[in-house]
């Protein structure tokens, strides 16, 4: 067995073993919305394994529209909002507040994040998130783009935003904290040593879950099976890659959700710029199914060629999707 073939054979068997878990978990679906509902790693909470990614709820030309796609998405049970501080220069924000009035806001588990790595850029973007929002509290809040080896650093040192976030969170600003990242594992897995070593315990962990991800600096592989042993909450982002997986031309988005799904996940978060996405996503819950080692195996053959180079995750390989590279500023 080659290199590439023990790899297909190492994520079947975590995807076997990390959806018995899930299962066993709770994970229970409604009949009358078919959305699947999960428990967010040891908070106890109850979320939709379909999260709806904040972005693209500031991508459409008419604020409107934003509003009927966040709506929808509740109406038909997706429960889980993915935000952030910076996405599209607050706008998606203060869409989704907008989106959340009417007695929105007590229907979902709302997440945003901030980019602040020091205590007084974290307690200022805290506090505008919370107006955009327009709530009193925010469920779920994420330390965004732990990319570089010192972003853990920066975050548990005197004066840095994990300071902000125990004032946040005894103000009753923040119920629960994460991280995030899209660059490399080794990134992921440093930051959870620092934890430890603060004996500090993230509620929260999102990543790029795919299947591209499978066969290269793999989030799956690597960081995966340290959040299910630890209780933290698994947050998978890009099924898609933002598109790019898809123009590999070798799998459908279905397939897409449906492998972020067979992973150990509490939520799949996916960017969906209408309605059509959205239903996209729903079809995707209410068809999924458990897979066998032999579905994942073939579905990860497709992809094991395409994948190596890391084409199709640029965000793993490019400085594209770096925000806070491109703006430092952010950081504090």
């Amino acid at each position: 067995m080659d290199r590439r073939d023990a790899l297909g054979v190492m994520a079947a068997g975590l995807v076997a073993a990390g959806t018995g878990g899930t299962t066993a978990g709770g994970q229970a679906q409604e009949s009358g919305s078919g959305m699947i509902y999960r428990t967010l790693g040891k908070t106890g909470e109850r979320v939709s394994a379909i999260g709806l990614g904040g972005f693209h709820i500031g991508m459409q030309s008419d604020p409107q529209e934003s509003i009927r796609i966040v709506r929808y998405a509740i109406d038909h049970g997706i429960t889980f909002m993915d935000n952030c501080w910076d996405y599209n220069d607050g706008e998606s924000e203060i869409r989704m507040g907008q989106a959340l009035r009417d007695g929105y806001r007590q229907k979902v588990f709302l997440m945003t994040k901030f980019d602040g790595r020091t205590k007084a850029a974290t307690a200022q973007q805290i506090d505008e998130s919370l107006s955009r929002l327009q709530t009193d509290h925010i469920d779920l809040i994420q330390y965004h783009e732990n990319i570089r080896l010192e972003d853990p650093d920066r975050f548990f040192a005197p004066g840095g935003a994990l300071e902000a976030l125990v004032a946040a969170k005894q103000a009753g600003k923040i119920r629960y904290i994460g991280f995030t990242g899209h660059k490399d594992p080794i990134v992921h897995l440093r930051m959870l040593d620092e934890a430890q070593q603060h004996h500090f315990h993230f509620d929260s962990c999102q990543m790029p879950l795919n299947v591209m991800d499978a066969h290269f600096r793999s989030f799956g592989h690597q960081v995966v099976p340290r959040l299910v042993a630890e209780g933290i909450g698994v947050l998978g982002m890009k099924p898609m890659g933002d598109g790019n997986v898809l123009r590999a031309g070798v799998v459908t988005p279905i397939e897409c959700l449906h492998y972020a799904l067979n992973l150990p996940t509490s939520v799949v978060i996916n960017g969906c710029e209408s309605v059509d996405r959205v239903n996209q996503a729903l079809e995707a819950a209410r068809t999924f199914k458990p897979m066998s080692d032999s579905e994942v195996a073939a579905l990860l053959a497709k992809t094991r060629d395409p994948a190596m180079t890391g084409r199709f995750e640029p965000f793993k390989t490019t400085s594209d999707f770096d925000g806070t590279a491109s703006h430092p500023q952010w950081l504090g």
